[in-house]
């Protein structure tokens, strides 16, 4: 009897150790700066009147996020750009843009420039969804207001570009990828909870992310997810420097995520994301019949949050 009673409690403390909940979310302090640096790499594939082009582009960008407020069930905070840098390998070119070169001819690292340290607002839900953002506009009106004058046309172009990477939407999707991970209930070690996410940089997708946590230390939280990806109104067109054009494109992304585990900001991710499918480019004018491209997107992403 004694031996029954001393295996039941043993039961119960190895299953009670085994079947821990941990109470997933972000916890973050009023007053306190968080960074999130990103680093990313894209090459597009695509197949344009029967010949293969590849397209490069890397972003690499800092930010820093001052709470403000905290409140119930979000985060009134100030979000600021610290550093900006893109590059584009074109077929026979390599362009590269920076906040910190501000020569008299290079516009686009001029406007980088222009947006850093302009503060806009967000309201972060504590599970990482972006809840609102405000004031981003008056980051772009600082940024194009010192231009030189170039023709309007131009201007716009550079503009579309410019909100399409870093507007409020793009801002919103591409955030949430890392912050929007944690479950509405407490988890265990290798329970699984499925994270919806809406993504706009450059077209509207859809993303469906199975989420694990894998790992749990006194230093770090690891969480993977598993991701698919698929493009939202594909028969709806939308400009793209000066062309309408609609994707149907769908994917795949894997994640893999260390989160602190007092705060939940993110320690470090790396990210892979893979979409194939095709663009097609309105009929017109100067485009009898329309065009499709057939393309495939990866893009590699490494994020760090120290």
């Amino acid at each position: 009897m004694q031996k029954c009673y001393f295996l039941l409690v043993w039961l119960m403390v190895f299953t009670s150790g085994w079947a821990q909940k941990s109470d997933l979310k972000l916890n973050l302090e009023t007053g306190k700066t968080y960074i999130q640096t990103t680093h990313s790499k894209s090459t597009v594939e695509q197949s344009v009147g029967g010949q293969q082009m590849t397209i490069g582009m890397g972003i690499k960008g800092t930010m820093n996020y001052l709470v403000k407020v905290v409140n119930a069930d979000d985060f009134e905070m100030e979000v600021t750009y610290k550093s900006l840098m893109m590059t584009m390998q074109m077929p026979q070119e390599l362009m590269e843009f920076n906040s910190e070169k501000t020569g008299e001819q290079d516009i686009l690292s001029k406007i980088l420039s222009g947006m850093k340290d302009k503060p806009f607002r967000i309201r972060m839900l504590k599970n990482g969804k972006v809840k609102e953002v405000k004031d981003i506009e008056l980051v772009f009106d600082g940024a194009f207001g010192h231009l030189p004058q170039i023709p309007e046309i131009q201007l716009k172009q550079i503009k579309d570009q410019i909100l399409k990477a870093y507007g409020a939407d793009a801002f919103k999707g591409n955030i949430e990828m890392v912050t929007a991970i944690f479950p509405d209930k407490p988890v265990a070690q290798s329970e699984t909870w499925t994270v919806n996410t809406k993504l706009a940089s450059g077209m509207e997708a859809n993303m469906e992310t199975v989420y694990k946590l894998t790992e749990k230390t006194a230093d770090r939280i690891l969480i993977q997810g598993d991701s698919k990806i698929a493009t939202e109104n594909k028969d709806a067109y939308i400009e793209n420097n000066g062309m309408k054009m609609r994707y149907d494109l769908a994917g795949s992304m894997t994640s893999q995520i260390a989160i602190d585990p007092k705060t939940g900001w993110i320690l470090e991710a790396k990210i892979l994301q893979t979409l194939q499918g095709e663009a097609h480019i309105q009929e017109s004018e100067q485009l009898p019949g329309g065009m499709t491209i057939p393309m495939t997107m990866k893009n590699d992403m490494q994020i760090s949050g120290k």
